[in-house]
Protein backbone atom coordinates (compact mmCIF):
# COMPACT_ATOMS: atom_id res chain seq x y z
CA UNK A 1 0.00 0.00 0.00
CA UNK A 2 1.24 3.40 -1.04
CA UNK A 3 1.06 6.33 1.30
CA UNK A 4 2.82 9.12 -1.23
CA UNK A 5 0.37 11.84 -2.30
CA UNK A 6 1.01 12.81 -5.68
CA UNK A 7 1.99 16.46 -6.56
CA UNK A 8 -1.14 17.73 -9.53
CA UNK A 9 1.29 20.41 -11.26
CA UNK A 10 -0.68 23.05 -12.70
CA UNK A 11 0.10 23.10 -16.64
CA UNK A 12 0.54 26.92 -18.38
CA UNK A 13 0.67 27.84 -21.35
CA UNK A 14 4.16 28.65 -22.98
CA UNK A 15 2.14 31.55 -25.11
CA UNK A 16 0.86 34.44 -23.89
CA UNK A 17 -1.42 36.83 -25.32
CA UNK A 18 -0.19 40.27 -25.85
CA UNK A 19 -2.86 43.16 -25.59
CA UNK A 20 -3.46 44.38 -29.00
CA UNK A 21 -1.93 47.98 -29.91
CA UNK A 22 -3.85 49.62 -32.62
CA UNK A 23 -2.75 51.37 -35.83
CA UNK A 24 -2.51 54.36 -35.83
CA UNK A 25 -5.05 54.04 -39.01
CA UNK A 26 -7.48 52.44 -36.83
CA UNK A 27 -7.37 55.31 -34.18
CA UNK A 28 -7.84 58.32 -36.42
CA UNK A 29 -11.12 59.34 -37.65
CA UNK A 30 -12.01 61.20 -40.75
CA UNK A 31 -13.99 63.90 -40.70
CA UNK A 32 -14.83 65.65 -44.02
CA UNK A 33 -13.63 69.01 -44.76
CA UNK A 34 -15.68 72.35 -44.61
CA UNK A 35 -17.03 73.71 -47.46
CA UNK A 36 -16.66 69.67 -49.65
CA UNK A 37 -19.54 68.28 -51.02
CA UNK A 38 -19.57 64.71 -49.85
CA UNK A 39 -21.39 62.58 -52.31
CA UNK A 40 -23.42 59.86 -51.50
CA UNK A 41 -21.73 57.01 -53.51
CA UNK A 42 -18.36 57.99 -51.50
CA UNK A 43 -19.74 57.27 -48.30
CA UNK A 44 -21.26 53.85 -48.60
CA UNK A 45 -19.53 50.96 -49.88
CA UNK A 46 -20.78 49.50 -53.34
CA UNK A 47 -22.47 46.19 -52.00
CA UNK A 48 -25.09 48.58 -50.53
CA UNK A 49 -28.24 49.10 -52.68
CA UNK A 50 -28.25 52.89 -54.92
CA UNK A 51 -31.32 55.17 -54.65
CA UNK A 52 -32.90 53.46 -57.29
CA UNK A 53 -32.52 49.97 -56.62
CA UNK A 54 -34.40 50.84 -53.34
CA UNK A 55 -36.98 52.73 -54.40
CA UNK A 56 -37.54 50.61 -57.59
CA UNK A 57 -38.47 47.63 -54.99
CA UNK A 58 -42.16 47.23 -53.91
CA UNK A 59 -42.70 49.18 -50.52
CA UNK A 60 -44.72 46.16 -49.08
CA UNK A 61 -46.08 42.66 -49.11
CA UNK A 62 -47.56 39.51 -47.03
CA UNK A 63 -46.05 36.26 -47.48
CA UNK A 64 -47.40 32.73 -46.21
CA UNK A 65 -46.60 29.24 -46.37
CA UNK A 66 -49.31 26.34 -47.75
CA UNK A 67 -48.91 22.64 -47.58
CA UNK A 68 -51.06 19.56 -49.27
CA UNK A 69 -49.23 16.34 -48.71
CA UNK A 70 -45.36 16.99 -49.67
CA UNK A 71 -45.96 20.21 -51.48
CA UNK A 72 -44.66 22.99 -50.05
CA UNK A 73 -45.96 26.87 -51.27
CA UNK A 74 -44.62 29.84 -49.95
CA UNK A 75 -47.16 32.74 -51.13
CA UNK A 76 -46.06 36.32 -51.12
CA UNK A 77 -48.81 38.98 -52.01
CA UNK A 78 -47.58 42.31 -53.33
CA UNK A 79 -49.28 45.58 -52.82
CA UNK A 80 -47.85 47.13 -55.94
CA UNK A 81 -46.98 46.75 -58.95
CA UNK A 82 -48.20 44.80 -62.21
CA UNK A 83 -50.85 42.71 -61.57
CA UNK A 84 -50.42 39.32 -62.18
CA UNK A 85 -50.31 35.53 -60.44
CA UNK A 86 -46.71 34.18 -61.19
CA UNK A 87 -45.70 30.23 -59.79
CA UNK A 88 -42.00 29.84 -60.14
CA UNK A 89 -41.70 32.43 -62.17
CA UNK A 90 -44.48 31.38 -64.70
CA UNK A 91 -48.37 32.14 -65.20
CA UNK A 92 -50.32 30.13 -63.29
CA UNK A 93 -51.58 28.79 -66.77
CA UNK A 94 -48.69 28.27 -68.16
CA UNK A 95 -47.15 26.13 -64.99
CA UNK A 96 -50.87 24.08 -63.90
CA UNK A 97 -51.20 22.70 -67.81
CA UNK A 98 -54.34 21.27 -66.64
CA UNK A 99 -57.73 23.15 -66.52
CA UNK A 100 -59.00 21.91 -62.98
CA UNK A 101 -55.22 22.44 -60.98
CA UNK A 102 -55.37 26.38 -62.84
CA UNK A 103 -58.93 26.78 -60.97
CA UNK A 104 -57.33 25.21 -57.92
CA UNK A 105 -54.75 27.26 -57.24
CA UNK A 106 -56.45 30.63 -57.71
CA UNK A 107 -59.72 29.51 -56.09
CA UNK A 108 -59.00 31.60 -52.94
CA UNK A 109 -58.47 34.77 -55.07
CA UNK A 110 -60.97 34.16 -57.18
CA UNK A 111 -63.59 33.88 -53.92
CA UNK A 112 -62.19 36.98 -52.79
CA UNK A 113 -62.52 38.66 -56.18
CA UNK A 114 -58.98 40.16 -56.14
CA UNK A 115 -57.69 37.92 -58.55
CA UNK A 116 -56.73 41.15 -60.59
CA UNK A 117 -56.05 43.53 -57.63
CA UNK A 118 -52.55 41.92 -56.44
CA UNK A 119 -49.14 40.58 -57.78
CA UNK A 120 -48.73 37.53 -56.16
CA UNK A 121 -45.61 35.49 -56.42
CA UNK A 122 -45.37 31.62 -55.40
CA UNK A 123 -42.13 29.21 -55.03
CA UNK A 124 -43.69 25.86 -54.67
CA UNK A 125 -41.69 22.40 -54.60
CA UNK A 126 -42.26 18.92 -53.68
CA UNK A 127 -45.47 16.98 -54.56
CA UNK A 128 -47.18 16.34 -57.63
CA UNK A 129 -49.21 19.18 -59.77
CA UNK A 130 -52.65 18.49 -57.91
CA UNK A 131 -51.40 18.68 -54.61
CA UNK A 132 -48.77 21.75 -55.48
CA UNK A 133 -52.11 23.33 -57.02
CA UNK A 134 -53.60 22.68 -53.59
CA UNK A 135 -50.95 23.84 -51.65
CA UNK A 136 -51.03 27.20 -53.24
CA UNK A 137 -54.80 27.46 -52.74
CA UNK A 138 -53.90 27.40 -49.18
CA UNK A 139 -51.45 29.36 -48.99
CA UNK A 140 -52.75 32.35 -51.11
CA UNK A 141 -56.01 31.55 -48.57
CA UNK A 142 -54.08 32.46 -45.65
CA UNK A 143 -52.01 35.38 -47.39
CA UNK A 144 -55.30 36.70 -48.04
CA UNK A 145 -56.32 36.80 -44.08
CA UNK A 146 -52.83 38.27 -43.12
CA UNK A 147 -53.66 41.23 -45.62
CA UNK A 148 -57.44 41.66 -44.68
CA UNK A 149 -58.93 39.51 -41.35
CA UNK A 150 -62.31 40.14 -42.37
CA UNK A 151 -61.77 37.49 -45.29
CA UNK A 152 -61.38 35.05 -42.58
CA UNK A 153 -64.96 34.03 -42.22
CA UNK A 154 -65.68 32.89 -45.71
CA UNK A 155 -62.75 31.57 -46.83
CA UNK A 156 -62.66 29.21 -43.85
CA UNK A 157 -66.40 28.52 -44.82
CA UNK A 158 -65.37 27.51 -48.63
CA UNK A 159 -62.42 25.39 -46.51
CA UNK A 160 -59.84 26.45 -47.65
CA UNK A 161 -58.17 27.54 -44.78
CA UNK A 162 -58.11 24.24 -43.46
CA UNK A 163 -54.56 22.33 -44.11
CA UNK A 164 -56.05 19.02 -45.56
CA UNK A 165 -54.19 16.61 -43.12
CA UNK A 166 -54.40 13.22 -45.35
CA UNK A 167 -50.44 12.01 -46.38
CA UNK A 168 -49.49 8.66 -47.46
CA UNK A 169 -49.41 6.13 -45.37
CA UNK A 170 -45.79 4.75 -44.78
CA UNK A 171 -44.54 1.19 -46.51
CA UNK A 172 -44.41 -1.64 -43.74
CA UNK A 173 -41.95 -4.60 -44.13
CA UNK A 174 -43.73 -7.77 -45.45
CA UNK A 175 -45.99 -6.05 -47.49
CA UNK A 176 -45.74 -4.66 -51.38
CA UNK A 177 -47.24 -1.20 -50.31
CA UNK A 178 -48.90 0.48 -47.10
CA UNK A 179 -50.98 -2.28 -46.95
CA UNK A 180 -51.32 -4.64 -50.10
CA UNK A 181 -49.79 -7.84 -49.14
CA UNK A 182 -48.34 -10.12 -51.23
CA UNK A 183 -50.24 -12.77 -53.23
CA UNK A 184 -51.55 -15.68 -50.92
CA UNK A 185 -51.48 -19.69 -51.68
CA UNK A 186 -52.66 -22.04 -49.66
CA UNK A 187 -50.94 -24.97 -51.69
Amino acid sequence: MVTEKTKIKKVTSPIKEKPRVKKAEEVMTVTPKVGVDIQLDDIMPEDFPTEKELASKPDRYFEAIGRRKTAVARVRLFTRGDKQFLVNGKSYQEYFSLKGDQETSVASMKKMKCLDKFKVTVMVKGGGRNSQAEAVRHGTARVLVDFNNNFRKRLRKAGYLTRDPRMRERKKFGLKRARKAPQWAKR
